[in-house]
């Protein structure tokens, strides 16, 4: 867990972030082949991006909740939380997916949707900005179903991000899914029907509204699969020298609370290093507003230790 001297150098880093004006958020649409589609994320460039022509940029990528869009993160603050550091940062849209590739679609749809995130989206990033495309220069974070989406896919693919975030995460999604697939449940039964009203700042043809942004099919037909997506299952799989930096946060009122707090008891037991922040709130946008100060911090905190060991290993 972070230790007091951390804390207390990371509150100096957080505090001038409440200063700083806002930056410029630029939207982006890019081709998706995983999901056969055109999609749209939100960046923020550094604020000396233009003038340091030769520098390349760590990235902190943002996944969102149910029901949300690429658009949210800009609206919680996410942008002049990043504001201090030397820092590209990127909302993505994933819609209503949980951001896993869906075992199955139905007609021609496609819905690989970890692969939009892991392979269309940071490949786009990495090719279209001075990044540091390795490892060392990626964190993921996210809230809901993006804190599930974010460990999840940083579990899985330990090789692509060094630090791992999750704001009031729904951690036990997947087990949970398991076990209802396991005891027969019909998993289709008792869903809620989305809006079919299209929301039009989301700005994406066919994928407007929360019934277009809600894939039509299996996310998991197996339990095995869904344990494949399971961060309790995960993070023990992973060697000490692979594991990421894990950050998790939730709010004491939060129904989402225990299961979070489980989680951590689980890496103590493990003996696997993390770092956890719980503090008054529910599961709502003033607690993540108040919270993504302290975890775009923390990350590029992660990423700036990750680099020079990075550097120095492959000069040995």
């Amino acid at each position: 867990m972070t230790s007091l001297r951390t804390l207390a150098v990371l509150s100096l880093m957080v505090c001038p972030a409440l200063a700083q004006d806002a930056p410029e958020v630029k939207t982006v649409e890019f081709d998706a082949p995983s999901v056969g589609r055109k999609m749209k994320c939100n960046v923020v460039l550094p604020k000396n991006y233009d003038s340091s022509p030769d520098k390349r940029y760590p990235v902190l990528y943002l996944l969102h909740g149910y029901t949300s869009n690429y658009l949210d993160w800009a609206k919680l603050g996410a942008g002049k939380a990043a504001a201090p550091f030397d820092l590209i940062v990127v909302m993505a849209d994933g819609g209503n997916s949980w951001y896993v590739n869906w075992a199955k679609s139905e007609g021609e749809d496609k819905d690989a949707w970890e692969d939009c995130i892991v392979k269309d989206l940071v490949g786009h990033i990495d090719t279209s900005y001075r990044t540091v495309a390795t490892r060392e220069g990626r964190a993921i974070n996210g809230l809901s179903m993006g804190g599930y989406g974010a460990m999840t896919v940083g579990l899985r693919h330990p090789d692509k991000f060094a630090s791992v975030g999750s704001h009031s995460g729904a951690l036990a999604f997947a087990r949970s899914v398991g076990k209802r697939i396991r005891a027969g449940e019909d998993l289709k039964k008792g869903q809620r029907r989305l809006s079919d009203n299209p929301n039009p700042a989301i700005g994406m043809d066919a994928f407007d509204s929360q019934a277009e942004r809600t894939p039509k099919g299996d996310l998991f037909v197996t339990g095995e699969q869904a344990d494949e997506h399971d961060p309790f299952v995960l993070v023990t799989k992973i060697t000490a020298d692979k594991m990421p930096h894990l950050y998790i946060d939730c709010g004491t009122e939060d129904f989402l609370y225990n299961d979070n707090r489980e989680f951590v008891r689980l890496l103590l037991d493990k003996k696997i290093p993390f770092t956890w922040a719980e503090s008054p709130g529910g599961h709502s946008p003033p607690y993540w507003a108040r919270e993504i100060y302290q975890s775009v911090a923390l990350q590029y905190l992660a990423l700036t230790r990750a680099l020079p060991r990075a550097e120095a290993a492959r000069s040995e």
